[in-house]
């Protein structure tokens, strides 16, 4: 069940059907509940370590890790959409995100998100993914990509440059230090 997309050629138009090829998402626990993530934007997962906590962000900015020599923000997602701060587990980690559109001249930032335990790396064909629901999620519609069907279960495959819009979290801080503070991690 591929998808149809029109393609305009010297004046006519075709229909082509879109190959079904199956997309990789990192998945993983959240609150209780699976989310996923492109895998082309996971950098790296590390064990959950040391934050260095910075005054004056929002609650859901934990801090900023060293990692390797670069500063990166590590973002609470669990309270990024409105819920409780994660309580730190044995299985609570932190997978680190490149964000961003490049080819749209922006810079690409690596971000931390803090999540309960990661799962798995599956794949999901664009036949199996849902639009995000238009209404009655706990979360904005636009951090949901998509509703994965996985083995008779829903995974929420999140829209990871909203979720972590450096320009959105400018706003939410009130000030040019919030970003300053987290565009540093591109610096280094």
């Amino acid at each position: 069940m591929g998808q149809r997309l029109a393609a305009q050629s010297a004046g006519a138009v075709s229909i082509v059907a879109a190959v079904d090829i199956p997309a990789q998402y990192l998945t993983f626990a959240l609150a209780g509940k699976m989310f996923a993530a492109g895998i082309l934007n996971v950098k790296e997962i590390i064990e959950y370590g040391k934050l260095t906590e910075v005054p004056l962000l929002p609650a859901f900015i934990r801090g900023v890790i060293n990692l390797r020599g670069s500063v990166v923000p590590v973002i609470d997602l669990a309270a990024r959409f409105g819920g409780r701060p994660i309580e730190v587990g044995k299985r609570t980690c932190i997978v680190i995100v490149e964000t961003g559109q490049a080819q749209d001249g922006d810079s690409l930032h690596d971000i931390g998100i803090v999540v309960d335990a990661v799962s798995e790396v599956i794949e999901i064909p664009a036949s199996e993914i849902e639009p995000p629901p238009s209404f009655g999620a706990k979360m904005r519609a636009d951090f949901i990509f998509g509703m994965g069907k996985v083995a008779g279960d829903l995974v929420i495959i999140l829209n990871i440059d909203k979720v972590l819009s450096v320009e959105e979290i400018t706003q939410i801080t009130g000030t040019e230090v919030g970003v300053a503070k987290l565009a540093a991690a591109e610096v280094s």
